[in-house]
C-alpha cells in the first residue's frame, strides 16, 4: 500500500504528531517523499508528550532559561520552532498542490476556548510568529470558537476548527467559515490562497456511546431487546461522520458556496480525527477504511499510519451507506442516547483534556528552567 492511493481517492492523509526527532532525523521528509505523506496536525497533548520526553529539547530549555523566559515563553519557543521545521519540510507539497495540502497545525492554549478575544489575539500572534503560509492555526469547536473562525477567516488566517463531534456544531462551523469568506469577498480581499479545514473527531464517540450501550446491556433481560442494543455496538461514530460528510457535501455544492468559490474560494475540508480504535475488539483501520471520500482529510497517529500502509482498502465508503447510518442515529436516540448529549460532552472533555496537558508540561518546563538555571549559577559561583 502506498498512500498515492488513498490520495486518487480524494483523500489526503496527514499525520497526527510531532516531535523533534522526527524533524531532525529526516524522517518526516522521507515520509512525505517516500511514503505519501500530505500535512500534519498537532495539539497540546502531543507537544507534553513530545518536549517531556525528548532530550532533543534541553539546550534550548536551558538556553532560552538563561534568556529569562518564563515556562509559557519556553513552550512558545519551542513548539513555534518545531512547527516552523514542519512546514519548512511541507513547503514542496503546498506548492505543488497549490495550497491544497502541506499545511501543519499549532494549538493556541485550550484555556482560552471560551474566551473569544483571547483566542482572536492568540491564534493572530502565532500565525504571524511561525510566518509561513502553510501553517493552520487551530480553534477549538465552541460556541466562541466558531465566532472567532468568522473574523479570522475574513482576515486571512488559515483556520483548523477542532474538537468537533455533532452534526449541528460541523453546520455552525461549516456556516460560520462560509460567513468569514462572504465577509473578506466584500473587502475585495484575495480568496485563493485561503484554507482552513474542520476536524470531526471520531474513535472517542465510539468510546463513549458502547459505554452507555453496555450499561443499558447489564440492565436488559430481554433477549429481543439485548440484540437490538449489541447491534447498535461500534456503529454511532462512522455513522454519525457519514452524516456529517453529507451535510459538508450540502453546503459546498450549494449554490452560494459556489459564487464565492468563482472568486477562488476554496471549501472547508473535513478533517477526520481521532481515527485509532480505541477497542480491541475492532478492526485497527476502522476509522479509515470506512470514512474515505473526496474532499476530505484522514490525521493519523502514528501506528494507525503503518498500519494502514500494511494492510488498508481504498474505496469509496464515507458517501456509501447512508441511510443505514441515520438509521443507526435514530436508533440510538430510541434507546434514549443523545448523541448531540453525547458529543457535547465530548468536546467539553477534550478541551480540558488538552488544557490539562498545557498545564502538565507548563510545570515540567518550569521546573526543567528552575534546574537550567541552578545549575548555570553554581558553575558561576
Amino acid at each position: 500500500m502506498h498512500m498515492l492511493e488513498l490520495y486518487q481517492a480524494g483523500q489526503s492523509p496527514w499525520l497526527d504528531m510531532i516531535e523533534r526527532r522526527l524533524l531532525r532525523s529526516g524522517e518526516l521528509r522521507r515520509m512525505i517523499e517516500e511514503e505519501g505523506l500530505r500535512g500534519l496536525t498537532s495539539n497540546p497533548t502531543i507537544f507534553e508528550k513530545s518536549i517531556s520526553r525528548g532530550k532533543e529539547y534541553e539546550a534550548d530549555i536551558q538556553r532560552l532559561a538563561a534568556e529569562g523566559r518564563n515556562a509559557f515563553e519556553i513552550y512558545e519557543e519551542l513548539s513555534t520552532v518545531d512547527i516552523q521545521g514542519a512546514c519548512d519540510a511541507f513547503h514542496s507539497v503546498y506548492v505543488q498542490s497549490e495550497g491544497e495540502d502541506g499545511y501543519v497545525s499549532l494549538e493556541p492554549p485550550s484555556q482560552y476556548a471560551y474566551d473569544l478575544e483571547k483566542t482572536l489575539t492568540e491564534v493572530s500572534h502565532l500565525f504571524r510568529k511561525v510566518g509561513t503560509p502553510n501553517v493552520m492555526i487551530k480553534v477549538p469547536g465552541t460556541a466562541e470558537g466558531v465566532d472567532a473562525l468568522r473574523e479570522l477567516i475574513a482576515s486571512g488566517i488559515n483556520i483548523n476548527v477542532t474538537l468537533l463531534f455533532s452534526l449541528s456544531n460541523y453546520s455552525r462551523v461549516a456556516r460560520s467559515y462560509v460567513e468569514g469568506l462572504e465577509k473578506r469577498a466584500r473587502q475585495g480581499k484575495e480568496l485563493s490562497r485561503l484554507a482552513s479545514v474542520a476536524s470531526v473527531f471520531v474513535s472517542r464517540i465510539d468510546t463513549a456511546v458502547d459505554k452507555r450501550l453496555g450499561e443499558l446491556l447489564q440492565q436488559e433481560k430481554d433477549a429481543r431487546r439485548r440484540k437490538r442494543l449489541e447491534a447498535l455496538l461500534g456503529q454511532a461514530a462512522v455513522a454519525n461522520s457519514k452524516v456529517i460528510y453529507q451535510e459538508y457535501r450540502e453546503v459546498f455544492d450549494s449554490a452560494d458556496f459556489k459564487a464565492l468559490a468563482s472568486k477562488g474560494a476554496r471549501p472547508q475540508r473535513l478533517l477526520w480525527g481521532s481515527t485509532s480504535t480505541k477497542n480491541p475488539a475492532y478492526s485497527d483501520l476502522k476509522y479509515v477504511n470506512e470514512l474515505i471520500g473526496t474532499g476530505t482529510i484522514n490525521t493519523l497517529p502514528p501506528e494507525t499510519w503503518r498500519a494502514f500502509l500494511d494492510h488498508g482498502t481504498v474505496r469509496q465508503t464515507v458517501g456509501q451507506g447512508v441511510a443505514e447510518a441515520r438509521q443507526v442515529l435514530k436508533e440510538l436516540e430510541s434507546v434514549g442516547i443523545s448523541l448531540e448529549q453525547v458529543c457535547a460532552s465530548l468536546q467539553k472533555d477534550g478541551v480540558k483534556a488538552f488544557a490539562d496537558s498545557l498545564d502538565s508540561l507548563l510545570k515540567t518546563l518550569d521546573d526543567r528552567r528552575q534546574m537550567a538555571l541552578a545549575v548555570k549559577a553554581g558553575k558561576e559561583s
